[in-house]
């Protein structure tokens, strides 16, 4: 498992996430344009006992207030924005005081400013090479995107020729029924998002829950 915390490590936004995923290595994605579109899905998940939301970034006028009614409203939770690829949308991840921002690509401009604003981002990584640059451009995490296309044991044969490698988010075309086994397999945490605009795919993330609480008991 990569993104190992160390006990003397200094707190980062970063290591805050990380800590939290090694809790709970799940994330959901939801979009609507006007993020109070969502509450209904959030009450649901909240429900589930699911911890980390990525908001989609849109750039409608009320997207950053929204989002902080949101966090005001579900405090237990936290939110990150999703779909991040312009400087517009990470300083307005910034603006709603969300906690971190996942990109789906791996952009030097967005790194610089999200260090700047002291954020934890999230780039999106396919290739050995764009692992490579977001590790030398100082990565904690990344976003293995599109998962689904490269296969749940890509990760863990980047491992012998690239070494050490940050913190693993697999995601894009994965269901809940892939969480157990792509987690298995090496990646240190999965992200749901268009899967579950199916009504079935809701039990499914109910059952991978229940299944990574006691993943979590068995390890301590």
């Amino acid at each position: 498992m990569s993104g190992l915390l160390s006990t003397s490590e200094p707190q980062t936004p970063e290591s805050d996430l990380i800590a939290a995923l090694h809790r709970q290595p799940l994330l959901v994605v939801l979009r609507s344009i006007e993020p109070l579109a969502l509450l209904p899905q959030i009450e649901r998940l909240q429900a589930l006992g699911i911890h980390q939301v990525e908001l989609a970034w849109s750039p409608h006028p009320q997207w950053v207030q929204q989002c902080q009614v949101l966090q005001e409203r579900f405090a237990s939770m936290a939110f990150g924005s999703a779909s991040i690829c312009s400087l517009a949308g990470l300083d307005a991840t910034a603006a709603a005081g969300l906690r971190y921002a996942v990109s789906p690509v791996l952009e030097r401009s967005l790194v610089k400013r999200a260090k700047e604003l002291g954020l934890a981002l999230v780039p999106g990584v396919m290739t050995p090479s764009e692992v490579h640059q977001a590790r030398e451009w100082g990565c904690r995490l990344v976003k293995l995107f599109p998962a689904i296309t490269l296969g749940k044991d890509y990760w863990s044969r980047l491992a012998p020729p690239l070494g050490p490698l940050p913190f693993c988010i697999a995601a894009g075309g994965l269901a809940p029924a892939d969480g157990i086994p792509w987690l298995e397999a090496g990646v240190d945490a999965v992200a749901l998002g268009g899967s579950l605009a199916q009504g079935a795919a809701w039990e499914g993330l109910a059952t991978l829950v229940e299944g990574l609480g006691g993943r979590l008991v068995s390890a301590l």
